[in-house]
């Protein structure tokens, strides 16, 4: 990747994070609109599987693979983030449903992402929750491996292999 381009995505990742944070409040407040309302009573249009290594002083940051299971084939996928909230290190497992998912390429994106949870060793307890500028919407449970406390929002990307 040019480092320019790299710049660029970097300057995208910030802004979505930021915009996060406020969802991550929305998700607090019980105000309308969250991601867990937007999904209610709805049938997944796919299945996600993802794997992340997340850090955190303060900010935090992940990287991972994963992936989309959506009309029968499945999907390899890539994922980067920068976020606030946090303090440790941690390996993630995730896994859960997709929804409002019309077509493959609407999947790709910047998402925003409200998250909880914790690790102590192999003790672990969490959830996500990403939406992206198209609606798509991944709810997600975490496993957790490491020692770390989580609690903020991030902004993801995530691209198609």
């Amino acid at each position: 990747m040019a480092l320019g381009s790299f710049r660029a995505h970097r300057r995208i990742v910030l802004a979505a994070a930021l915009l996060a944070l406020a969802a991550c409040a929305k998700q607090g407040g019980g105000g309308t609109g969250t991601a867990t309302e937007t999904v209610k009573n709805q049938t997944p249009s796919g299945t996600v599987e993802m794997h992340q290594i997340q850090a955190a002083f303060i900010g935090s940051g992940d990287t991972g693979s994963g992936t989309l299971r959506f009309q029968g084939k499945s999907y390899p996928f890539n994922v980067s983030g920068l976020g606030v909230g946090g303090i440790g290190v941690s390996t993630v497992e995730a896994t859960g449903e997709v929804y409002d998912l019309a077509k493959v390429d609407d999947f790709e994106g910047a998402y925003v992402q409200g998250r909880y949870g914790f690790a102590v060793g192999e003790e672990s307890g969490g959830a996500l929750w990403l939406k992206n500028d198209k609606g798509v919407v991944m709810r997600l449970k975490t496993k957790r491996t490491g020692l770390m406390l989580s609690l903020g929002g991030d902004a993801v990307v995530i691209t198609l292999k």
